[in-house]
């Protein structure tokens, strides 16, 4: 049974992955989509980066109120800095896009490694 804190770790484990998925069909349905060739339909559908974003804002927040180790909530909050930072600046270079996937892989292994601390030490309420 997954305890309050691991359920922020699942969450952001989640998210991280979806977005992952997410952006790397994005460029396929574009190019194979008449669906999506539609301005409005597309802007909604990239604007899933922002729900993302959220999405590990919160997971973060409540996994790292939990985390017994500094360096994982400090890995925590710094993979989140960079994972909104290149999904926001993406446009900008493409080289923001690599940072995005890279920072939602450490998100996903700093909640992973979260959820191994937390299995191998519980904390209390």
């Amino acid at each position: 049974m997954a305890t309050s804190y691991s359920k922020a770790d699942y969450i952001g484990i989640t998210g991280s992955i979806l977005c992952i998925i997410h952006c790397l069909i994005t460029p396929f349905l574009l190019v194979s989509s008449t669906l999506l060739a539609d301005r409005t339909l597309r802007i909604g559908f990239l604007s899933l980066d922002y729900v993302f974003i959220v999405i590990n804002v919160i997971a973060v927040y409540f996994a790292a109120r939990r985390a017994s180790q500094p360096l994982v909530k400090m890995g925590l909050w710094s993979f989140l800095g960079l994972f909104a930072a290149g999904l926001l600046l993406e446009d900008v270079h493409e080289a923001f896009e690599y940072l995005a996937y890279a920072a939602s892989a450490g998100l996903i292994a700093m909640h992973l490694l979260n959820l191994r601390t937390h299995h191998h030490h519980p904390q209390h309420p």
